[in-house]
């Protein structure tokens, strides 16, 4: 029989996951680091975008052959939406040297569905990169159980 953890027992777990965390995501967001495996990237999104309560919309700048330039939180909103600024991604691609850019964004209900609306802003997003020769290789979709590519369903 496995015996139930106390509460100060559950403390000092819950610190230690936390610290190992910090510790991935930081290493994870290293620049070089090599953003080309879907899986990998998702997983990365998951451990930055998991645990928030409220949409977050992230990019990942990369350079020519696909390393980490660097990672950011562009855009935060509220339980069920953020407002993405195309001009202000562009800006930061440009001002970073970026190639290409991976997107990603949180959907705090657990829904990892695509909406009309992460739809259009992938578009958009595509389009206004496109004329600065930015391409987007992925937008992620972040839920607390899962990292749902576009691109594996042909949506980016």
């Amino acid at each position: 029989m496995i015996e139930p953890i106390h509460d100060a027992a559950r403390a000092r777990e819950n610190r230690a996951i936390a610290r190992a965390l910090q510790i991935i995501e930081r290493r994870a967001a290293e620049p070089g680091q090599l953003m080309s495996d879907p899986d990998n990237c998702g997983r990365f999104f998951r451990l930055r975008l998991v645990s928030e309560p409220r949409e977050h919309f992230e990019v990942a700048f990369l350079d020519t052959r696909h390393r980490l330039i660097k990672v950011e939180r562009l855009f935060s909103g509220s339980i069920d939406q953020s407002t993405v600024h195309p001009r202000i991604v562009v800006q930061r691609a440009l001002a970073l040297n970026a190639a290409a850019v991976l997107l990603a964004h949180n959907h705090p209900s657990g829904n990892p569905e695509p909406s009309a609306a992460d739809r259009v802003i992938t578009a958009q997003l595509k389009q206004a990169l496109g004329l600065v020769e930015v391409r987007v290789l992925d937008h992620f979709i972040v839920t607390n159980t899962a990292a749902l590519s576009m691109a594996a369903r042909r949506q980016v």
